[in-house]
Order: structure tokens, then C-alpha cells, then sequence
């Protein structure tokens, strides 16, 4: 039962990502600045950095659907899988989001910011770590 929660927030977050991707797009400006030193600064092409922003949001969420229809791996690995691609997603939200409105012409703090940034992290490192603490005690459990 629980697993179909997560396969429906999970295409929730799926579905927040891809609008999130296409509202962020939108608003970029042509040359996408991805980081500044105090010399230089690397930019890249908004067109490149949308496909490769694209690829990824696909190759982590067709690994969610191909794990989840799989019948090799038990239901309780699945969930935790599901819950982790969730965890990705709006880690991938918040980038984008960061990266959207580093290029924007508002002005704004942005060492406030990275705080949001390690949480998304954070929230993944916790997830990842979850799976052996779960494995853990259900071997102890029964």
C-alpha cells in the first residue's frame, strides 16, 4: 500500500520537475552563467544546458519506472527506490531553481541560498543512508 503513495508522489514530483524545468527555461537568458570566479566565468548555451537538464530528469525518472514494474527486487526496496528518485527530484527543483534565479537581473543574497541547496543534499544523504539502518532492522526484527 505504501508503495503506491510513492509511485503517486512520485509522479507528483515528476510532473513539478518537468514544469519547474520549463518555467526556469523560459526565464533564462540566452548565454546561461554556471559559475563566476573573481577572472572568469563559465557559461553555456540555455538550448544545451535545457536537453542536458532534460536528460537527466529522464534518465532518473525512467530508472524509477523500470525498478518499480520490476519483479526482482521486493516491495520494500522499491518504496525506499521511489522515495530516493522523490528525494532527487526536488533536489533537481531546487537547482534549477537556484540556477534560474542566479541568471535573473533581481538582485538578491545568494549566500542565504546555499543553505536550501545542502538541505536537497542532505535530504538524498539521508535517504541513501536509510536503506542499510532499514535492512539493519529487519534482520534483527524477525
Amino acid at each position: 500500500m505504501i508503495l503506491k503513495v510513492f509511485r503517486g508522489v512520485w509522479f507528483i514530483s515528476f510532473l513539478a520537475v518537468v514544469a519547474n524545468l520549463m518555467w526556469i527555461y523560459a526565464g533564462l537568458p540566452e548565454q546561461v552563467v554556471i559559475r563566476e570566479l573573481e577572472v572568469s566565468s563559465y557559461a553555456i548555451d540555455r538550448d544545451v544546458l535545457f536537453y542536458a537538464w532534460l536528460a537527466i530528469v529522464g534518465i532518473v525518472n525512467t530508472m524509477a519506472f523500470v525498478f518499480g514494474k520490476s519483479s526482482l527486487s521486493d516491495e520494500a526496496f522499491r518504496t525506499w527506490f521511489t522515495g530516493l528518485i522523490i528525494t532527487i527530484n526536488i533536489f533537481l527543483i531546487i537547482g534549477f531553481s537556484f540556477i534560474g534565479l542566479y541568471n535573473s537581473t533581481e538582485k538578491f543574497d545568494f549566500g542565504r541560498v546555499g543553505v536550501v541547496l545542502y538541505f536537497g543534499l542532505g535530504l538524498i544523504g539521508v535517504w541513501i543512508t536509510s536503506w542499510p539502518l532499514i535492512v539493519l532492522y529487519r534482520k534483527f526484527s524477525s
